[in-house]
């Protein structure tokens, strides 16, 4: 991401919750339930598209480099780009 963008989010801090919820869905879904979803509802209150392929699967256009991440709060899938809605 880029320092104007960092910058940007730190000196709003309701457009950073805003980003920071468009990265949580509320429930537990593990990769297997992922894989049947198109999209999923955001906490920020927009959703996400899903794509599942035999490379793997995608949340808009990053990819999940690590699925089923178990945390005391839910369960992470680690992507490779942060997602601005």
């Amino acid at each position: 991401m880029p320092q104007e963008t960092l910058d940007s989010l730190a000196a709003a801090p309701e457009t950073l919750k805003t980003v920071l919820l468009y990265h949580v869905v509320d429930g537990e879904a593990r990769a297997r339930d992922v894989a049947e979803l198109s999209s999923a509802e955001t906490l920020n209150g927009e959703s996400v598209e899903l794509e599942t392929t035999d490379g793997g699967v995608k949340v808009n256009d990053a990819k999940v480099v690590q699925a089923d991440v178990t945390a005391s709060n839910g369960v992470i899938h680690v992507i490779d780009e942060v997602l601005i809605p």
